[in-house]
């Protein structure tokens, strides 16, 4: 999603809310639940409390051997799963491991990574075909995914670590880790200045500091969230939504009236029909048109949550309307 704080603003919008947004779309048993864990059932990568795309681990970053690995499969059902494969004379290893920990650390539970000592645990390294190390592998659905070897810097991995999650997504491998099942404590708004702004319909200043708590922390997953309503509500200002789809479905072909409609869908509580409409219209575009209409599609994404039912079902079938 791209926004310019630099264009033209906008006046305060009183009367659109976004506020349910994600909920509307949602079943009432699932609409509190936006990617925390609720409770525990005690055993590692068995499911946490109530929330079905919660999972428990031992720790967001933690060790495995030959006998606990096959944890890991459970675990990667619902989280992606990155292995480090390292030893102690390696020192690569010794310089990228803190580089994985914290970036995995930073994306709150959406990874997890599990540290194998190749050394101690020569049939893991065989299995995996590891002819040097460190190598980084990662695990989806139980797969494995081949990331990278040797040290990089913080950026590229991040960088790898967002195609990881894409592809997870795509897979429907988007759950949280819960780290040995406890309930968290109740938290306020991460972002309580930006929230506000939301709230009061000014969206350039909700764009502006959600753009601000991303540059200081890319994986925050509440501004992100934050950004994508705030870019919705700022598409939307002025609009109204029966003319909006009023004039996508009199010109269908039409891009820019598609994307203007699911908007107003997406707000009206319809996302299922602004994926069907965005979908459809990829299959029959190209260039820069198809790519506009992909970015539009992540975006609502991100405005529903990944435990949208409508999010769910679109994701299948926008891999097979790209791929």
């Amino acid at each position: 999603m791209s926004m310019d704080p630099s264009q033209e603003s906008t006046q305060p919008n009183q009367g659109l809310d976004l506020s349910a947004v994600r909920s509307k779309n949602m079943p009432a048993e699932q609409g509190g639940q936006t990617g925390q864990a609720a409770g525990a059932n005690g055993a590692v990568g068995g499911q946490a409390g109530g929330d079905p795309n919660a999972v428990a681990v031992p720790g967001l970053v933690f060790d495995v051997d030959e006998s606990t690995f096959t944890s890991l499969v459970a675990i990667s059902d619902r989280v992606p799963v990155v292995i480090d494969l390292w030893a102690e004379w390696c020192e690569p290893c010794k310089q990228l491991s803190p580089i994985l920990e914290r970036v995995v650390t930073s994306y709150g539970g959406r990874l997890v990574l599990a540290k194998v000592d190749v050394d101690a645990n020569p049939r893991l390294q065989q299995a995996f075909g590891v002819q040097s190390i460190p190598t980084v592998v990662a695990l989806i659905k139980g797969q494995p995914v081949p990331l990278f070897q040797s040290a990089l810097p913080e950026p590229q991995v991040q960088a790898y670590f967002d195609e990881l999650l894409k592809l997870a997504g795509e897979n429907g491998v988007t759950g949280h880790a819960a780290v040995g099942g406890a309930e968290p404590e109740p938290a306020g708004p991460a972002h309580p200045e930006a929230e506000e702004a939301l709230a009061k319909g000014d969206f350039d200043t909700a764009v502006n500091l959600f753009k601000a708590a991303l540059a200081n922390s890319p994986a925050d997953e509440e501004a992100k969230f934050g950004l994508a309503r705030a870019g919705l509500g700022r598409r939307l200002i002025d609009q109204e939504p029966a003319d909006l789809i009023a004039a996508a479905d009199a010109d269908p072909k039409n891009v820019d009236a598609a994307k203007a409609a699911a908007d107003a869908e997406v707000v009206s509580g319809n996302a299922g029909s602004a994926f069907n409409r965005l979908i459809s219209l990829i299959r029959t575009t190209a260039g820069d048109e198809k790519e506009s209409l992909r970015l539009r599609v992540l975006d609502l994404f991100e405005v529903l949550g990944a435990d949208d039912p409508a999010v769910t079902k679109a994701r299948t079938a926008l891999m097979r309307a790209l791929f």
